[in-house]
């Protein structure tokens, strides 16, 4: 038995052998890399049966009507921004008061006057004149920072103070 193992015939056998087993290894080495392979494809891809190139496809897709979705999304968005700033621009941004005594009474300094502007330094000088038995009100409007009529020492204050 010796002899044919020896022989040309047997040392072919031999490597064969050798051959075989070395195959046969790189075979379930490469079936384990395959199954891995295809456990990462199938958190890739999901369980459904699409090969990779059709998946690139589907979500080349997908981001597509994702942009166009939050390009929309940013085109309202930025359209409601301007209402409001419009808005905002109009609305009350600087006030100024200033409490007195206008007939130099010792009555506690009740008479008030407050500046309104927004933003433009638009807006009204309203005046609350107090006396022992009457009380008047003058509003006079300011557009850009300039009155329409002459203001008092103390109307130029408080639109002073308001604009500070």
């Amino acid at each position: 038995m010796d002899a044919e193992l020896t022989s040309t015939t047997g040392l072919v056998a031999i490597a064969a052998a050798v051959v075989a087993l070395v195959a046969i290894g790189l075979a379930v080495a490469l079936m384990i890399q395959l199954r891995r392979l295809r456990a990462a494809q199938k958190v890739v891809l999901g369980e459904a049966e699409q090969d990779l190139v059709a998946h690139a496809a589907g979500l080349n897709r997908e981001f597509g009507a994702l942009h166009a979705y939050v390009t929309d999304i940013a085109t309202r968005l930025s359209e409601r921004l301007q209402t409001a700033e419009g808005r905002l621009d109009g609305a009350i941004a600087h006030c100024g008061l200033i409490r007195y005594d206008a007939y130099n009474e010792m009555s506690g300094r009740q008479s008030t006057t407050i500046a309104l502007l927004d933003s433009t330094r638009t807006g009204v000088v309203l005046s609350s004149i107090h006396h022992r038995d009457q009380a008047r009100l003058y509003a006079k409007q300011v557009r850009q920072g300039k009155p329409e009529l002459e203001l008092s020492p103390e109307e130029k204050e408080a639109v002073r103070l308001a604009l500070a």
